[in-house]
């Protein structure tokens, strides 16, 4: 295969996959502003303007990764964001915040008001003590 095609192949896929991310942060995002209401597949996929199926393979994927996402077939059915606890606090190494970093550097910084604040909060917790 011509190395050109690889490249932009390559380039697509990387794209595609960026906005995959993007469009389940904001999935996520809107499922935790509807608090706790069931939204339709296909409401979803209207906003994101993208297939029902697509939406579908989002909600599936985040529910792999752990996601607690509450999913209903048929009538009345879609998907709402579970109950959720209260976070307990996370101990990451350097290695660990930094990959965190780096993917909220790919994703941008400031896609959303939550990948703003994760970063910052990230950053904070390596500023050496004053």
């Amino acid at each position: 295969m011509d190395s050109r095609i690889q490249l932009a192949a390559a380039s697509r896929d990387g794209h595609l996959a960026l906005r995959r991310v993007e469009r389940q942060q904001a999935l996520i995002e809107r499922l935790h502003a509807s608090r706790g209401e069931r939204l339709r597949l296909e409401e979803l996929a209207s906003e994101h303007r993208v297939s029902v199926r697509t939406i579908a393979r989002d909600v599936e994927r985040l529910r792999d990764g752990g996601i607690p996402l509450d999913v209903r077939r048929g009538r009345g059915g879609g998907v709402s964001l579970g109950p959720i606890g209260t976070p307990t606090p996370v101990e990451l190494d350097v290695p660990e915040l930094a990959a965190l970093m780096s993917s909220l550097a790919v994703l941008g910084p400031t896609v959303s008001a939550s990948a703003a604040s994760a970063m910052r909060k990230l950053r904070e917790s390596l500023d050496p003590p004053t």
